[in-house]
């Protein structure tokens, strides 16, 4: 399944709402932007995880939820969860 920016940001709010046991509708949309991560990781591997060090364009999605903010990034491949409690997290991959 090829991630389209909309789809990235419905299963990032998605994702963020069951971890946090709150409703979709308390996740609020930051800033979503069109980025070049470093490497296939998106810059966020996960524990112990190794990637290609390869230019990857995405996107950076911040939500907002409980008054934090929480970083996700997507490209059309794959979700992930950045820093989340001191851990990266592969949502959809």
């Amino acid at each position: 399944m090829a991630l389209t920016q909309e789809k990235a940001v419905e299963e990032a709010r998605k994702d963020l709402a069951k971890r946090l046991s709150v409703s979709e509708n308390d996740v609020r949309e930051g800033s979503i932007a069109k980025v070049d991560f470093p490497d296939m990781s998106l810059g966020a591997p996960a524990n112990g995880e190794m990637s290609a060090q390869m230019i990857s364009t995405g996107w950076k999605i911040n939500l907002n939820a409980k008054g934090k903010n929480y970083e996700y990034r997507a490209d059309k491949y794959q979700l992930r969860l950045k820093d989340f409690d001191g851990a990266n997290y592969v949502i959809i991959s």
